[in-house]
């Protein structure tokens, strides 16, 4: 059982999202800067070149930070930043800014929880394969050991790798992000190479930092079966298991489920991408795990769509990453969405947990994003009002400890995010910060939800936790 002394709240950004200074400072270009820039790929053409300007508003940022009361704060090191080629000449300027930021944050009692990777690989690497190539993974070690050598006095607890789902498939295999490639075999070899890459990443890590504590970060949602039916409940594991299990089942067994004809084990293996000691390798390599989510899935076999209808589900497509995947996703009618259109069921959490909970037990688990979009606007007094993310970070969170109390090993929640940003693909469409940004100017102003999620964190985790561990 979780104890107070364990649990951590915290929140989270991603460096292309919020830096900015795209060309400052000797950065190199990453592979979100090309993509970015190509028309087309963004809505309404925006970028990152400056985001929310993090890179010089640094202490204008920690100090909010401060103000908030986290424990933890989740960031990302922008790799071509330290390493504008991706490997080779170091860039110090890059480093001095992490300096100043980690410091920043030890400064005001905060422990900085770094991603090494999270979606924003050097441009100069993917001329050469980008993470399709073995050889990637080589030049993903050289820049873990330079950050692992420069912070490893400083910093204990390391994020490898952010979302390799979302790298892998929306990057590769539909193109919806960078480095925008629509390849599923690309995107085959590059799935077991992130994998590959988080785990050499990981024994390289402990290697140097005295007491790291390594894991990495994947997306999930808790997927249920539509209607209760053999075929629909088959489904729905299988969409489980392409979403969640392909990543989860090497890393804690060392092989890829069987379940998914064509799109993990026979696949991988099948072209010849898997080498020997591979999965040995992977197996085994996490201190803990980290999840995202945000919101849960329905789904249901073709043959049992009509049924579906007439329990009260709309939809029906076929998923674009099922790769012949035996089912589609549906959604119930009436249920709550966001501004940005997914679903808000908090037990969808709760049930998430308890079943990563039980797949691997014991290993502590992180909330590393959770959080909501929201039509936030300051009104007339210059407030913004954001009572519908207030309302969905109460129920989350309440969700959260529901699995706390049902045994699950939660030791701490991040939420996403603390700045509105750059939001990939949706570019500045979408705000998910409890810090509201003016992007003309980069204004920054608290919205309700940053006083809500303040006085919520000083209120600790829940009642039956402080009872423990005081």
């Amino acid at each position: 059982m979780t104890k107070r002394g364990d649990f951590v709240w915290g929140v989270s950004t991603a460096a292309y999202q919020i830096e900015g200074a795209a060309a400052d400072g000797g950065r190199g270009p990453s592979i979100w800067d090309t993509f970015s820039h190509e028309p087309g790929r963004v809505l309404h053409g925006d970028t990152g070149d400056v985001a929310t300007d993090h890179y010089h508003r640094l202490e204008e940022d920690l100090d909010l930070l401060a103000a908030l009361g986290v424990d933890v704060y989740r960031f990302s090191f922008s790799w071509s930043r330290v390493l504008p080629y991706g490997r080779g000449e170091v860039n110090e300027e890059g480093l001095r800014f992490y300096d100043c930021l980690i410091d920043g944050l030890i400064a005001r009692g905060i422990q900085p929880v770094p991603t090494l990777y999270h979606w924003d690989l050097p441009q100069a690497l993917q001329d050469e394969g980008g993470w399709a190539a073995r050889a990637t993974i080589d030049a993903f070690l050289e820049y873990t050991d330079l950050m692992a050598r420069r912070y490893g006095s400083r910093v204990t607890m390391w994020t490898t790798v952010n979302e390799p789902w979302v790298a892998t498939y929306l990057g590769n295999s539909v193109g919806v992000h960078a480095p925008g490639i629509r390849d599923h075999a690309v995107a085959a070899a590059v799935h077991h190479n992130l994998l590959l890459a988080h785990s050499a990443a990981a024994e390289r890590l402990r290697r140097l930092v005295p007491n790291a504590f390594v894991g990495i970060a994947l997306n999930m949602s808790f997927i249920y079966p539509a209607v209760d039916t053999p075929l629909s409940r088959r489904a729905a594991q299988l969409a489980f298991d392409q979403l969640v299990m392909s990543f989860l089942e090497p890393l804690r067994s060392g092989r890829y489920p069987e379940s998914i004809v064509g799109f993990s084990e026979r696949w991988v293996v099948g072209a010849g991408i898997v080498e020997s000691g591979d999965l040995e390798q992977i197996a085994g390599s996490l201190d803990f795990l980290s999840i995202n989510e945000y919101h849960p899935r329905y789904v249901v076999d073709p043959e049992d769509l009509a049924a579906a209808r007439l329990a009260g589900f709309s939809g029906g497509s076929p998923s674009p990453f099922a790769v012949g995947l035996p089912y589609l996703d549906v959604e119930p009618y009436g249920v709550p969405h966001s501004a940005g259109g997914w679903m808000i069921v908090p037990r969808g959490l709760t049930d998430l947990l308890v079943e990563v909970g039980e797949l691997v037990p014991g290993l502590p688990l992180y909330i590393s994003e959770n959080g909501t979009t929201a039509a936030d606007y300051p009104d007339q007094n210059g407030d913004v009002i954001d009572d519908a993310r207030v309302a969905y970070l109460d129920s989350h969170i309440a969700a959260a400890l529901d699995a706390i109390d049902a045994g699950v090993n939660l030791r701490g929640y991040f939420l996403w995010s603390f700045l509105d940003n750059f939001e990939w693909a949706e570019g500045y469409s979408q705000r998910f910060g409890i810090v509201y940004v003016d992007y003309p100017t980069r204004q920054r102003t608290p919205k309700r939800s940053f006083g809500w999620y303040r006085d919520r964190i000083a209120r600790g985790p829940s009642a039956a936790l402080l009872t423990e561990g005081a």
